[in-house]
């Protein structure tokens, strides 16, 4: 696997390097791959002291460092969502200037109670707004498996630094598809959680209607486990939390879902190892039922239209709000907050009406099965600058990333988790990845199925985690 951050936390706890030296063997990295652009803020003297301070920890308290799951290990947040104390934050836009740092959010201040050392912000697109991270105030995203091609986004800086080994964990948002789409170009696992199970607040700036959700990318299906843990849970938001679910993985039904449809077709190598991925769980025992792409055609095309409908009002008032030079923006930027500004009232409600009635479909579905399999992505990533921003096209860029993760917003607007891992690799030796979702509070049966098909091996990390001992 060439690790991951429960292994590097395991070796600081058990002291076969320090908190500081894996601090730095982080910022080591950071420079060594700059010209991936993953990062988009560097702050070492920050990540020092955090480090240093977990160091002081495990001598004085060792009991206190002992319960943080990530004690001492590196980590970055993404330049959108958070905020996290003494990180600027611009959401990839010179509207905003990298100075100050506001206080903790509530998921920052749980970040650092795992033990996470933070040393600097990742790569995002302005305003999260496409499936790449190439803000046009830099730096463009590249992947680390092929640099040619794109990382994804908007948590593409994220993606790439765990999958280049950077970081082996790291903060990540998912409104249409963010955290999953960067995972699945990278080669990672990503988690979209169950509406209401991360914190948001205090401000709920980043909630979107409540379409947008907070957590990581990471190496490992484990990790995701406890990162899911340690954050989930007293969110203390607009909805209530996620109630338990007693998950039973016995004999399950899995619906499979293996053709996108003719508007927004996958290519066959990726279909291909969805249908693999459903041989291997059957093989498990568990039942494969076939599922249509007709039955999910209604909710794609509302969950695109209300995806649309909701950033572009959000991204209009906050314009509003904080009253940002708009035209110092990228032209689609411009274009979406315009789209939003002549959005009526009754279209937005209507928009907002069919989110609900997606979710009721998708609940019909979980009627007749426990889970869906699904692809992550119609293809391989995209090379570098297949979303670009320099128009005014937004209909366009929105069928663009439509056509390149086909139904990602689908768990977004239903409000459903939904994970995303590969399951080998193509003729270019890039992932291979499949979606998984399930019913409101099922991550535990998400991760159990996950974590069955990794320990299948049909993908290896490339790069090794950053001061992990070999």
């Amino acid at each position: 696997m060439q690790g991951d951050a429960t292994e590097l936390a395991a070796a600081i706890r058990h002291g076969s390097l320090s908190a500081a030296e894996a601090m730095q063997a982080s910022i080591d990295a950071a420079v060594q791959h700059e010209t991936l652009g993953t990062i988009a803020h560097l702050d070492a003297a920050m990540g020092l002291a955090a480090a240093h301070a977990c160091d002081r920890e495990r001598r004085s308290a060792p009991d206190d460092f002992s319960g943080r799951p990530f004690a001492g290990v590196p980590t970055l947040a993404k330049d959108l969502g958070g905020p996290f104390r003494g990180l600027p934050v611009t959401a990839g836009s010179r509207l905003f200037e990298r100075k100050g740092g506001e206080a903790d959010s509530d998921l920052a201040s749980r970040f650092r109670g795992a033990g996470l050392c933070l040393f600097g912000l990742t790569t995002s697109p302005e305003f999260g707004l496409s499936l790449a991270s190439e803000p046009a105030i830099g730096p463009v995203c590249r992947n680390p498996l092929d640099p040619a091609r794109t990382a994804g986004g908007s948590s593409g800086g994220a993606a790439g630094a765990v999958a280049a080994g950077i970081v082996a964990i790291a903060h990540a948002t998912d409104a249409g598809g963010s955290i999953r789409v960067p995972a699945a170009c990278c080669g990672l696992v990503g988690l979209k959680p169950t509406r209401g199970a991360i914190p948001g607040g205090p401000s709920f700036g980043n909630h979107l209607a409540g379409i947008a959700s907070e957590l990581a990318v990471c190496r490992s299906v484990r990790d995701m486990g406890l990162i899911f843990s340690r954050l989930s849970g007293h969110a203390r938001g607009p909805v209530p939390d996620p109630s338990p679910v007693e998950i039973d993985n016995g004999r399950l039904r899995i619906g499979l879902l293996t053709d996108t449809g003719a508007v927004y077709p996958t290519e066959g190598d990726r279909l291909a190892a969805v249908e693999d991925a459903a041989r291997m769980l059957e093989r498990d025992g568990h039942l494969i039922v076939p599922l249509a792409s007709a039955e999910f055609e209604w909710s794609v095309a509302a969950s695109g239209r209300a995806f649309a409908d909701i950033v572009s009002v959000n991204l209009a008032a906050l314009i509003e709000v904080a009253a940002l030079e708009e035209s110092r923006a990228e032209p689609l930027t411009q274009a979406f907050a315009a789209r939003g500004r002549a959005l009526s009232s009754t279209m937005l409600w209507n928009a907002l009406n069919d989110a609900v009635l997606v979710s009721h479909r998708l609940w019909r579905l979980f009627d007749k099965v426990e889970c869906i399999l699904t692809p992550m992505l119609s293809s391989a990533p995209l090379a570098i600058g297949s979303f670009p921003t320099d128009h005014a096209d937004t209909d366009l860029h929105l069928e663009r990333m439509m056509a390149f993760a086909p139904l990602a917003c689908l768990a977004n607007i239903s409000g459903f988790p939904a994970l995303a891992l590969s399951f080998g690799q193509d003729r270019q030796a890039m992932p291979l990845p499949v979606q998984l979702m399930a019913p409101m509070g099922h991550e535990p049966r998400l991760l159990s199925l996950a974590a069955r098909l990794e320990a299948e091996g049909r993908w290896q990390h490339r790069f090794p985690v950053a001061g992990l001992p070999s």
